[in-house]
Order: C-alpha cells, then structure tokens, then sequence
C-alpha cells in the first residue's frame, strides 16, 4: 500500500511541529474523542455485564476491580479499531479526506503503529495480572481485528459487496462485547446465560444504526469519494433501511428484555425511545435538510445508549440503589 505523503493543504505546522503528545491528544479529539467514546463504552461494558448477571440471578455487580479493569481493556480495543482503520483507509483518505489527520500530516502510521502495539502490550499485561482466564476471549478479539485491518484478504470483493463489507466489520463489536460480558459468566466459572445471544445481537444491530445513521446526508454535502448510504441507494431507500434496522434492533430488545425476565416498564421505556429516535427520520423524509441529517445521527448515538442501558445498565443500577 502507497502512503500519503506527510502534510498537504490542510496542514497546520504549528499542530504538525507540536511534541507527539500534545499530537496524540489532537488527534483523539478529532479521531476518538475519549471522553465521548469512553462513556458510550462504558455504557456498553457496563451494560452487558449486568445483562449477564440478572439473566443468571447473580445478585450484586462484579467488583470494581475487575469492573475498571476491564473497562480500560474494551475502550483501548475500540481505540485499536480506529488505528487499524487508518491503515486500513489510508489510500482513499489520501485521496478524497486530506482534511483528516494522518493524511495532513499531524500524526505518522509509524507513530499510531507504535502507539496501537504499546496499548495492545498494556491490554495483555493488564489481563494477565488481573484476569488470565479472559485472554483466550481477548485473543479471539485481536485476531478478528488483525483479519479487519487485511480486509479478510478479499478486500475488492468486499468494496463491490457493501453488505458483507459492513457485516463483516460489526462482528467486532459483538466480539468485544462477549469479553465485556465474560468480566461476570467467565470469571465466576459458570456458562454463559442463553439470553446475551439476544443482547450481542443488540450490539451487533446498534453498530448498524450507528454506521448508516452517520452516512445519510443531503445532496450538497455529499463528497466524492465518500461513500454515504444517501449516494449509494437513494435518500428515501436509505432513511427506510435506517428506520427498518431500528425496527429489527427493537424487535431483538425485545427479546432480550423477555429472558432477562423485565416486565412492561422495560417495553414502555423500549417503545418510547424508538418513537423519539426515528423522529428525525420522518421529518427528513419530509423535508430533507442538513440539520435533520445530523439528527439523525445523533438519534443513532441515544438510541445505541438508550438500548445499553435499558437492557443492563439502568435495571442494574435499579437494583444497586435499593440495597
């Protein structure tokens, strides 16, 4: 692969010129906002590992220990996708997003390698000392990861095959999601509940709400190169396979509300969010401006919380304060 050269049009010599940490900090901001992204995981771990818990009666939540622990594990791993994503982009992020950070030249693929590989080395070390047993899950993680950054080997084929393309990138975050969860059912030497199918295939869908909702946007803010789900199929199509995975996503949270035995609180709040995130959509249909197109992405950002929580975060969190 041809990297992009360092620094073009949108550079900013102050920024590329700065000490590597004061880049680094830059360029989470602009790449993985930490704190944004650090809470929407925490969400995410915390969520499914309580989902686990109440699906097997455990009473109480995992100590805080194992809880912080492994939550840095999982945020560090999504940190680890987006690096491997600039890899993965960086002959059309050259070509069509120069105003992105590697391609201006703020940080080196020399810099983010060697940043991914200390992280990585923290991850097993961190696992190793505290909870041995989840390497194995860990690795299945990582191997996944390595396979997404070579594109599975059949990159061409997945470009001219959008479906599988996405498909075989939200696996991910299942994957995560099972070494999240496995912080209570693998650690405490029991099986893992039947119902977290229900829960991982919540996560994989929230993924695809996450990944179509950012990519639908108005005609004049469509840019070459950029593939959107608005210029690939249509906007009216586009917005209706938005609505229709949130529909598929609820239907799945649902199922998963019914085997971790909730009662019609759970259903209410689940139909409730569903009504206020596809607003947006509908309006959009209607009259297509920019602002409805980022509401929609924002709508996929509460609607992928909204499900954590209501699903394990908010029914654990019920249960911690009535003690």
């Amino acid at each position: 692969m041809r990297l992009p050269a360092q620094g073009n049009e949108f550079s900013r010599p102050e920024e590329n010129r700065a000490p590597f940490l004061k880049r680094l900090y830059i360029y989470q901001k602009e790449r993985f906002p930490i704190l944004g992204h650090g809470l929407l995981v925490t969400a995410f771990s915390f969520s499914a590992i309580s989902f686990s818990r109440i699906c097997r009666g455990a009473e109480g939540f995992v100590s805080w220990k194992i809880f912080l622990t492994g939550i840095f594990t999982t945020i560090s791993l999504f940190f680890l996708v987006r690096i491997f994503d600039e890899f993965k982009d960086a002959e059309d992020d050259a070509k069509y997003r120069k105003e992105l950070a590697v391609p201006r030249g703020l940080i080196t693929f020399r810099e983010l390698a060697i940043t991914g590989a200390i992280f990585a080395a923290v991850q097993i070390v961190v696992n190793l000392i505290f909870f041995p047993k989840m390497l194995l899950i860990y690795s299945i993680v990582i191997g996944y990861l390595l396979l997404m950054g070579k594109e599975f080997f059949i990159a061409d084929w997945l470009r001219r095959h959008q479906f599988w393309y996405v498909v075989s990138h939200m696996v991910i975050i299942p994957l995560i999601d099972i070494y999240a969860s496995g912080l209570d059912w693998l650690l405490a030497g029991v099986d893992a509940p039947s119902g977290l199918v229900f829960f991982f295939a919540v996560s994989f869908m929230n993924g695809i709400v996450l990944e179509v909702g950012r990519k639908i946007r108005v005609p004049e803010k469509e840019s070459e190169g950029v593939l959107t789900y608005t210029s690939l199929l249509g906007t009216q199509k586009a917005v209706w396979l938005w609505i229709a995975i949130l529909v598929v996503t609820l239907s799945l949270s649902i199922a998963a509300s019914v085997f971790a035995g909730y009662g019609k609180t759970a259903f209410l709040v689940l139909g409730a969010v569903f009504i206020i995130c596809s607003m947006p959509a509908f309006l959009f249909l209607n009259k297509k401006t920019e602002k409805l197109s980022k509401m929609i992405e924002y709508a996929s950002a509460l609607w992928t919380i909204a499900m954590y929580l209501t699903l394990g975060g908010g029914p654990m969190l019920s249960k911690m304060l009535s003690v």
